[in-house]
């Protein structure tokens, strides 16, 4: 008989509304304090695949005592400090503990993303080394930079799913956990369609049920006027618990840490699952509403880098707004046909609805600014799916761990925008200016916008992985046959303008082997693909000739070797990689495949509680992303746009003595110098950002409460956080303002 045991967890934050919680005192039963052996999170599941290095199952029974998303594994247990877990996904691989991997990655449970007060993903990824944060491409999208490559909001995954999150922004409710995967992974995960991912993945784990009952109430506030508040209650019920549900929902609404910019969000998730002898089944429903009124726009440097202006500044024009609403769901189900054979199909779909009223300007160094009105209204439309086969044999004394899948992805875009202009204003003495009505170019009807682009991808992939040594030595060999085809229409016509449908099969090979039981050595070759950049319009003041036209699928390839460490109470990571990607260039007013960005680099992660009472989560990233194969050489050897050489951070918490509850916390975030221009003329200076807070857990009127209190950007520093995230891109992104924020949390 199979038994999964989980322990309930004192849960999520966000603010400190007194009045609201005296009102949540009355009446119900006190619940049990959790032991600090016990894992973290409150939910042993996700995943959708059983661990690879797991023993067989036994079919005739199973107890369901706690939750699971589809999966006879459930998620990998936490470790020492409960922040990170032993493992996670590794693509079509499966859950795998972070030792028995040829690849590095970190997953950050629920535990941090509470005791952190999270908003959204971003705020949870600040916590590696490997990942710095930015801004999309003239819009307010959240944007990720791994080992130096960017990485859209669009591209991270559900339970395994690409394109069903919303698109710009993710609200940390919806997260049991987060995942990041550092390096190329077009084997184990497909091509990404929004064409990153080069550097990383990031995937992100609904909630599901726990073992108890829960009922949760969080509320909060933070300096600038923002209030929150969230509920989060899961329940199993039926014959030995099989079936489970997980309700959460959540309002944010007031102005932020930034002058006059206001944020409203909404978000609702349903989560259920069944647990059965051999079936296991799971499905979520989400939406998402998520409002910005005057959100501070990024800025172009011109001639020049512009001193930072004040962090809690707004040089954002009071018409400008972002407005998105986001639907989404997805079902997944395994079966058992043997003891050593499991199958899994999952599938989703997003239906979503993009406005905006945008105006990002250019600035010169004496802080005065030029920029047009952007609107734009956008909506998708977005199917995917998975199928798969794992199963376990044994040939003499070699184990064999085989898995199949097929998976596909389709997409559907409707887009129009219009430009108008001009706006002029100025970063260090913001005014406002008329709202423009001039058109300057048009794109489409932004009442009734057409489909712009259609994206379908199918992947074949299989892989086997060989234990010899008892295991102690894993060789994984692997290949996928991936179809890329786009389509693009001109918004304003509906005409196709450009369309390819190419195919590339991506290997991997990969080697770890357990030194003794502390050490692991590892090494791989993997590669990275995502479709063709499309032709610009203008290049150099010039047109360009074959403008939307999209080159073939860029091939990117990574070899990187490594040790992992782990002695039960402190874990870590050093890796040295390199990946080289090609880009295109414009040559005799023609666009072309022609360039090639090398990121080289050594990475190092530690994590854990190594004295009893205080917790470690950091490390130290050293990358040299150089420019190669230029345009008639001009920037070989320089810097690419927005990678710094160093990134470190080191995060800590101590639990006072003789104050039981009592938890004080930092982090700090160093990155170095970044270059915003690919002739490097242009360079950011390098920032540190300090964090503080505390959290208390105590029991009032017999319920578990935990106060929380986090103070970002202590000391008030004014910096550019980052530059670019585009290809040949270099806008700025300031860094956010000091920010205090307060939450209460109550388990009923």
């Amino acid at each position: 008989m199979t038994i999964l045991r989980l322990p309930r967890k004192t849960g999520a934050v966000s603010a400190l509304l007194p009045v609201c919680l005296a009102a949540s005192f009355a009446g119900a039963p006190a619940m049990a304090q959790q032991s600090p052996a016990q894992p973290s999170d409150e939910v042993q599941a996700t995943d959708g695949q059983a661990s690879p290095r797991s023993e067989p199952l036994e079919l005739p029974e199973t107890e369901v005592v706690a939750s699971a998303d589809a999966s006879a594994g459930g998620l990998t247990e936490s470790y020492a400090g409960d922040q990170v877990a032993r493992g996670g996904r590794v693509g079509i691989l499966g859950n795998q503990d972070y030792m028995d991997t040829p690849f590095t990655s970190t997953a950050y449970t629920s535990k941090l993303i509470q005791d952190q007060q999270a908003r959204s993903v971003s705020d949870i990824v600040q916590n590696d080394p490997s990942v710095r944060v930015a801004r999309g491409f003239g819009n307010m999208q959240e944007l990720y930079v791994v080992r130096g490559f960017p990485l859209f909001s669009d591209d991270i995954s559900y339970n395994g799913l690409y394109g069903l999150l919303p698109r710009q922004y993710v609200a940390a409710e919806f997260i049991e956990r987060v995942e990041v995967f550092r390096g190329a992974s077009a084997f184990l995960n497909g091509a990404a369609p929004g064409g990153t991912g080069i550097g990383g993945t990031i995937t992100l784990l609904p909630k599901r049920a726990p073992n108890e009952p829960l009922t949760r109430l969080t509320v909060g506030a933070e300096s600038g006027g923002q209030e929150m508040i969230a509920a989060d209650v899961g329940r199993r019920f039926g014959t030995e618990n099989r079936f489970g549900v997980r309700l959460n929902a959540a309002k944010r609404a007031g102005e932020t840490g930034v002058e006059d910019e206001d944020q409203t969000l909404d978000m609702f998730a349903l989560g259920l699952d069944y647990q059965g002898d051999r079936l296991r089944l799971s499905a979520d429903v989400g939406h998402q509403y998520h409002f910005l009124d005057n959100p501070r726009p990024s800025v172009t440097p011109s001639g020049g880098i512009p001193s930072a202006p004040d962090a809690d500044d707004n040089f954002a024009q009071p018409w400008t707004y972002s407005k998105e609403k986001q639907t989404f769901g997805t079902f997944r189900a395994e079966y058992d046909f043997a003891q050593s054979v499991t199958g899994w199909l999952a599938a989703g779909m997003r239906d979503g609805e993009e406005k905006n009223r945008l105006s990002n300007p250019t600035a010169t160094p004496s802080g005065s600014t030029t920029a047009s009105r952007f609107d734009n209204h956008r909506e998708d439309r977005v199917y995917t799916g998975e199928i798969g086969l794992r199963f376990r044999a044994q040939t003499g004394p070699v184990s064999h761990e085989i898995v199949t899948s097929a998976a596909m992805y389709d997409s559907e875009e409707k887009n129009a925008f219009t430009f108008f202009g001009p706006v002029v204003g100025n970063l260090y003495d913001p005014f406002d200016a008329p709202l423009p009505t001039n058109v300057t170019f048009p794109g489409g009807n932004l009442s009734d916008p057409r489909v712009t682009e259609e994206i379908a991808t199918q992947s074949l992939a299989i892989a086997d992985t060989l234990g010899f040594f008892d295991d102690r030595l894993l060789v994984t060999l692997g290949a996928r046959r991936q179809g890329i085809e786009t389509t693009s229409y001109a918004a304003a016509t509906g005409d196709r303008s450009a369309h390819y449908n190419a195919y590339e099969t991506t290997p991997v090979a990969g080697v770890v082997y357990q030194l003794n039981d502390e050490l692991s050595v590892y090494a791989n070759y993997i590669e990275g693909l995502t479709k063709g950049e499309a032709a610009p319009a203008t290049a150099n003041n010039l047109p360009v000739l074959n403008s939307g036209a999209s080159l073939a699928p860029y091939v990117a390839k990574q070899t990187e070797i490594g040790l992992k460490y782990d002695s039960g109470s402190l874990g870590g990571s050093i890796a040295v990689f390199t990946t080289e990607r090609p880009f295109g260039i414009v040559e005799d007013q023609v666009f072309r495949e022609g360039g090639e960005q090398r990121n080289r680099g050594i990475e190092l992660s530690m994590f854990g509680e190594p004295v009893y009472g205080v917790r470690l989560l950091g490390g130290l990233t050293l990358l040299d992303a150089e420019q190669k194969k230029t345009l008639n050489g001009a920037n070989d050897g320089n810097d690419a746009i927005g990678v710094p050489k160093v990134q470190a951070n080191l995060g800590g918490e101590w639990d006072v003595p003789g104050v039981q509850g009592l938890t004080l916390t930092s982090l700090v975030v160093h990155t170095g110098k970044q270059y915003a221009s690919a002739s490097n003329d242009l360079r950011l200076p390098s920032w540190t950002r300090l964090d503080l807070g505390a959290r208390y857990k105590v029991q009032l009127y017999e319920r578990d409460v935990t106060f929380r209190a986090r103070l970002d950007n202590a000391t008030g520093r004014d910096y550019w956080a980052s530059t670019g995230g585009f290809p040949g891109a270099n806008y700025l992104v300031l860094g956010a303002p000091r920010t205090l924020s307060l939450s209460a949390t109550v388990d009923f």
